[in-house]
């Protein structure tokens, strides 16, 4: 059966797509535009006359940014950071998430730690009882630095317990009555049939950490150890001198501080946009399951 749909309808749907590819234009042109402004000239670039379009194609900012060591090395402690930080969210995220999932007959007082769990969201100490805490366990100027306050995403949890929650219970009764303990559940059924959620948070977890720079200057206390947001932060919005070297002046006239400030931005957003298509699949589907339960 073919059905027609009216002419409101068809307004309606027109509407909802043009004010989509509207709002994705405002969020795609200032990107384009950084990556114009990156691949052209430090004289056009200073004239204003960079747009959506590179002026006198060059490729000199790209090769002065991945000669900067400072750069790099920043790039590398963000990569790590990714790496060791999402590594934990996860882990730490599933390890709560499943006894959470379960109903009070199975976990006693399990409402009360949800609430617990939530009231941490909602409320915080404050940054100062942040720091003397970071300070006094030793903590400040090592990456761990930039983990551990963070370590267990409570978003991330609530959204990975609603969907274990939206889990066949069947499934758990089954495998109890085979002889299986939690563990042995929560790892061969559990994680397996939760590869959208996971794949959620995971990204969640990833742009949380790639993006954050607050952090790296309130516990580095050397620029070297900078991540690569607080470097770039640093650079692009203080213009902190303390990176530049005596050969750099040369290189100005040819790369003007924009063009490179913008090839710095272009590089360091590179890493999620091509992560980002992997788990986009997941994305909405892990949204949705994961919020059907409360």
């Amino acid at each position: 059966m073919v059905y027609r749909l009216s002419w409101g309808r068809k307004l309606f749907v027109t509407a909802n797509y043009a004010f989509l590819c509207l709002i994705s234009l405002l969020c795609i042109i200032p990107f384009i535009h950084i990556l114009s402004l990156s691949l052209s000239s430090s004289t056009a670039a200073a004239a204003g006359l960079v747009k959506l379009w590179p002026v006198e194609l060059t490729f000199a900012s790209y090769q002065n940014v991945l000669n900067k060591q400072e750069f790099l090395h920043a790039f590398w402690i963000s990569l790590q950071r990714v790496v060791l930080g999402t590594s934990v969210n996860i882990l730490l995220t599933v390890l709560i998430a499943y006894p959470l999932s379960k109903e009070i007959r199975d976990l006693r007082w399990r409402t009360k730690y949800v609430w617990f769990f939530i009231f941490t969201m909602l409320f915080s100490g404050g940054l100062i009882p942040l720091y003397v805490t970071i300070k006094a366990t030793g903590l400040m100027d090592t990456i761990w630095a930039l983990i551990v306050p963070g370590a267990v995403p409570i978003f991330n949890v609530v959204l990975l317990l609603n969907f274990f929650r939206g889990l066949p219970r069947e499934l758990d009764e089954a495998a109890r009555i085979d002889g299986a303990g939690h563990f042995l559940i929560l790892w061969k059924i559990y994680v397996p049939l939760s590869v959208a959620a996971l794949a959620t948070v995971t990204l969640f977890s990833m742009v949380g950490h790639w993006n954050s720079w607050f952090d790296g200057l309130i516990f580095m206390n050397s620029p070297e150890h900078y991540p690569l947001q607080s470097f770039l932060q640093t650079i692009v919005i203080q213009r902190d001198l303390r990176f530049l070297k005596p050969e750099d002046a040369e290189l100005l006239k040819v790369v003007s501080d924009r063009t490179n400030n913008a090839a710095q931005i272009f590089v360091a957003a590179l890493p999620i946009l091509l992560v980002y298509p992997f788990l986009q699949r997941f994305f909405i589907h892990g949204i949705v399951l994961g919020s059907v339960k409360e």
